[in-house]
Formats: structure tokens, C-alpha cells, sequence
């Protein structure tokens, strides 16, 4: 089966570059995945694959961070202006509700889910002839979408891996979920799924992530990571009153001073003795001219912890300064959650397993002498791989390694596209494996 499987992905090498450039010219941010979404539903349909989209896939009320209505709605038409399936561009996805699964039946038998982040950051490209995506024209035609971080090549993979899957259909005993998650830059998608009780059947949990051939890892694959922080961001407006700064400034009640009060407390917060945290303010925006007191001001901030537990508390304490700083200067606050991760942990059996099935199945493919490699910044794919953990499923989050242009979530970064192969035929042996 594993010369099958090799045999099958390696014929999807051309195809999954055409796909991962397609993707990468027409890029897509958080809750804007619309042609995405409507070209993978249409993908994994012709395949033979029940599809859930919509809000079949994400949870209303449990979706965060979203555009305005008239935002997405142009959006919309935009993605079919840019060759959206219209019959697949249903009209929930126009109201943001992005993210496809796809489930393949096999009967009785364990459930396997992989999940494929498929949005795009909000970044200008690169114009430069040194640029590969602009130079061959696979760039972005959406001004401030970007794909940086390697999710084009993700949802590439996603579709390979249902296709392979599908050839190999009658060799599985179980269910296979194909979960094309939007919204994971910002940490926005993942726990609309979870709410949506897609992962509480789920006993094998996979998801990876293209990543650099220059750092620890030292092989093709890294069965396992820990480590990413729990995060918690928000805009926090502050609403004042407006007063001429000269004539009645007693009339007046400064957002600004409000919003500078925060900035500078914010970063005051008494770090945590059981880990790691972080707090940043990245944007702050507010008033209309130096001689008037401004009466609204927003920043745009975040904390983290190397815990859960440990960023609730970096979380409490900036919801308590933010509102002492309004209330010290007669404001009203309003912190507006914009997107959120858990920490995460992969199963250490359980990447030990995943390390096996890959020596043994894909030996042109090499292990990481650390298998369970140390991440940082934040991830979503923690919601996921929370839950399953939660009811005794065993989940893992793995790295696929390539050479690339630059870091990731810069606006020259572009990657070796063999690594999408070698993904696909990971992910297929690992599902035939678990349920052969």
C-alpha cells in the first residue's frame, strides 16, 4: 500500500502546484475565504466526499473577528468575479461563513480528522523581479492579502491528500474528516469549529505546518511540537467626549489620554511565576485635530501565556487596566475580542507512533533527530487538539520542511513546492495506517 500511496501522490506533484499557485494568487483573509472555500467544496464534492460548508462547518455565535456585512458582501462578488464556482459560493459564505469539511466513510472503525488552514495574512506582496510569485505571475491580485505563512500550500495539500484517500477508500475501516479551517492568522476559525462539535468524535488528530529547512528541524518531518502560547487579542475603544481643547476644555474628556493610560499600564502587568508571557499594544488610533480633545481612540493589543491558565491571567489583568484607564478620565471602554489560542501540546505516543508509520511507510522521507520540536507564537489548530486530547482522542501537530525565500508572515516569502507532495503522502499513510 505504500508504493501505492507514493505512486498516487507523486502523480498529483503538478496539479498540487497548480493548485497551491492558484490559491496564492487569489489569496484570502479571515472569513473572506470565499473562493477558497467554494473551489475545495466543488474539489472534494466531484471526489465523492460528503461536504459540509456554511455554518454547517463554523458556529454562529462562536465566530469572532468578523467584517463588516457590506465588507464580505463585496467580497463576495469579487470571488466570483475571480472565478468562484457559483454554485458553490453559496450565500452563507458571503456572510463570512468560510472553512469546508470534507468527510469520507468507511464503516466501522476508528475517526481521523486533518485539519488544513486555508486563509491568507493581510500583507502587500512583494513586487520584485527576485520575488518568484511575482515573477512567474502567481502573486496576489488582492491588494493587502497575502499568503505568507504557507497556507496556500496547506490547502493543497488538504485536496491531495482526498484525493489519494479516495483511491484508497476500500483499504480503510472508519471515518476520515478533512477539516479547510479559515480563519487561523489571528486565531479566529478553530473554536467556531470545536463549538460546532466537530472534533468530540474524533480519536486521531493531525494537522501540520510548512516551515523552514534552516532551523532545528533537521529532517522532512517533525511528528510532534509543543509550546505555542495561549494568546487573547482585542481592540479596545475608548469613547470620551469632545471638546474645543482651548475655549471649554473642561467640557472635554480625552480617549486619547485614556488609550495612552492603558498603553503604558498594559505593559506594567506583573509577569507570571508559573511561565512565560507576553503583552504588546501594536496600534494605537484616535482624534481629529490638535486643537480639539479627542473623544475616541482604539488600540489594538494582545497578551500571551505559556499556559491557558497563565495568559487568563495576563487576560484579567488587561481587561481591569484597560477599564481603570477609561474610568480615570470619565471614558467609556469597550475591548472587542478579536481572535484567541489555547496552549498546545502534541501526544508524545502518539508522534512516537506517527514517526514509526513514516519510516516504515515513506522511507525516502526523513524524521527529525527532535521529534517533538518547541514552538512559539500562537496557534488555533490548540482548540482542535484540546478537545480531542479532552475525551481521550490522541492529536498531534507536525511540520512539513522546505526551503524558503524568507520568514514566514513577510511579504517576500514563498517556499519549495516539493514539500507538498511529500505532506500529501504523509497525511495518506498516517490515515491509512490508523485505519487499515
Amino acid at each position: 500500500m505504500n508504493e501505492k500511496i507514493i505512486e498516487y501522490a507523486r502523480a498529483l506533484d503538478q496539479v498540487s502546484r497548480d493548485r497551491r499557485r492558484d490559491f496564492h494568487k487569489h489569496a484570502e483573509t479571515a472569513w473572506y475565504e470565499m473562493r477558497t472555500s467554494a473551489i475545495i467544496a466543488k474539489t472534494l464534492t466531484e471526489l465523492g466526499y460528503e461536504v459540509l460548508t456554511g455554518s454547517q462547518v463554523c458556529l454562529d455565535e462562536a465566530r469572532i473577528g468578523l467584517p463588516a456585512k457590506e465588507e464580505l458582501r463585496a467580497h463576495g462578488e469579487l470571488a466570483l468575479e475571480q472565478g468562484a464556482p457559483a454554485e458553490y459560493l453559496t450565500e452563507e459564505m458571503k456572510q463570512g461563513f468560510t472553512g469546508v469539511i470534507g468527510i469520507l466513510r468507511c464503516g466501522a472503525g476508528p475517526v481521523v480528522a486533518l485539519r488544513f488552514d486555508i486563509d491568507a495574512l493581510g500583507l502587500f506582496e512583494d513586487e520584485k523581479e527576485g520575488h518568484r510569485p511575482y515573477r512567474e505571475g502567481f502573486s496576489s491580485v488582492n491588494p493587502g492579502m497575502m499568503h505568507a505563512c504557507g497556507h496556500d500550500g496547506h490547502a493543497a495539500i488538504g485536496l491531495g491528500t482526498a484525493e489519494v484517500l479516495m483511491k484508497i477508500k476500500d483499504e480503510l475501516h472508519g471515518t476520515v474528516k478533512l477539516i479547510f479551517q479559515p480563519g487561523e492568522e489571528g486565531g479566529k476559525g478553530a473554536r467556531a469549529i470545536v463549538a460546532h462539535g466537530h472534533l468530540d468524535d474524533v480519536d486521531y488528530f493531525v494537522g501540520t505546518h510548512i516551515a523552514p529547512d534552516d532551523g532545528p528541524d533537521d529532517g522532512d518531518v517533525t511528528p510532534g511540537t509543543w509550546g505555542s502560547l495561549a494568546n487573547s487579542r482585542y481592540d479596545v475603544e475608548f469613547l470620551g467626549q469632545a471638546a474645543h481643547a482651548g475655549g471649554f476644555p473642561e467640557n472635554g474628556k480625552s480617549a486619547i489620554v485614556a488609550a495612552a493610560n492603558a498603553v503604558i499600564n498594559l505593559t506594567a502587568i506583573p509577569r507570571h511565576s508559573g511561565g512565560i508571557t507576553r503583552v504588546n499594544v501594536g496600534t494605537i488610533h484616535g482624534g481629529s485635530g490638535r486643537n480639539v480633545i479627542p473623544e475616541k481612540a482604539v488600540i489594538q493589543m494582545e497578551v500571551r501565556g505559556e499556559t491557558t491558565e497563565i495568559c487568563n491571567y495576563m487576560d484579567s489583568e488587561a481587561r481591569r487596566i484597560c477599564q481603570a484607564a477609561a474610568d480615570m478620565t470619565g471614558c467609556q471602554c469597550r475591548m472587542i475580542s478579536m481572535g484567541a489560542c489555547e496552549s498546545q501540546r502534541s501526544d508524545v505516543d502518539f508522534l512516537e507512533q506517527i514517526a514509526e508509520i513514516v519510516e516504515r511507510e515513506l522511507p525516502q522521507l526523513k524524521i527529525s533527530t527532535v521529534k517533538n520540536a518547541q514552538n512559539w507564537g500562537s496557534e488555533d489548530i490548540s482548540f482542535m487538539m484540546n478537545r480531542v486530547q479532552a475525551h481521550g482522542g490522541k492529536a498531534t501537530y507536525m511540520r512539513s520542511m522546505t526551503k524558503t525565500a524568507s520568514a514566514q508572515h513577510t511579504t517576500a516569502f514563498d517556499f519549495d513546492e516539493k514539500v507538498l507532495v511529500n505532506a500529501i503522502e504523509t497525511f495518506s499513510a498516517i490515515a491509512w495506517s490508523l485505519l487499515k
